[in-house]
């Protein structure tokens, strides 16, 4: 198996179109995982505070637009 420590050297030597590509890949997992996350999250309840406040701030009149 690769270590860490290894992965970073190789990512050190890439040139500047592949290292390029590899940023993009990870930024594209990290994505995935904030949105795997954010659905468990959703699903599970834990975001619900956030509808209950945006509903009372619309019914008091405080709820703004950007």
């Amino acid at each position: 198996m690769t270590s860490v420590a290894e992965i970073k050297q190789a990512i050190l030597e890439l040139n500047e179109e592949e290292y390029a590509e590899m940023v993009d890949w990870f930024y594209s997992l990290e994505e995935a995982e904030w949105d795997r996350q954010i659905e468990e999250d959703s699903a599970s309840g834990k975001l619900d505070f956030l509808k209950d406040a945006a509903e009372e701030a619309k019914r008091n009149g405080t709820l703004g637009y950007l």
